[in-house]
């Protein structure tokens, strides 16, 4: 069963998972800090082309399975157009109400 993302518990998050779902560009980068980072797999990415290439040109959405460490940890049934489906993890750091970094592979 998913966590409807309007029950996350923490906000940033919320907002992040919020935007990519609605494939929102605008709203995406306005839940990141400037200077954001992350890593996929374990490898330093470049933000803008990751999310251009892995969300936004190939429609992805996140279906929460799971949430710790006070929403900043998910499980999360990841699927775009161009991998199809699969179980991931996403670790997310929040700093003054947005996110600074957040790490995803699979799980």
């Amino acid at each position: 069963m998913t966590i409807p993302v309007s029950q996350l518990s923490d906000p940033a998050v919320r907002a992040f998972v919020t935007a990519l779902n609605a494939n929102d560009e605008v709203a995406f980068a306005a839940a990141l800090t400037s200077g954001a980072g992350m890593s996929d797999d374990g490898s330093e990415r470049d933000l803008g082309q990751w999310t251009d290439r892995e969300v936004f040109s190939s429609h992805g959405h996140m279906d929460v399975e799971s949430e710790s460490d006070d929403g900043r940890d998910l499980v999360v049934r990841y699927r775009n157009d161009t991998w199809g489906e699969m179980l991931t993890r996403w670790h997310f750091t929040v700093d003054g109400g947005k996110i600074a970094r957040f790490e995803t592979g699979q799980a």
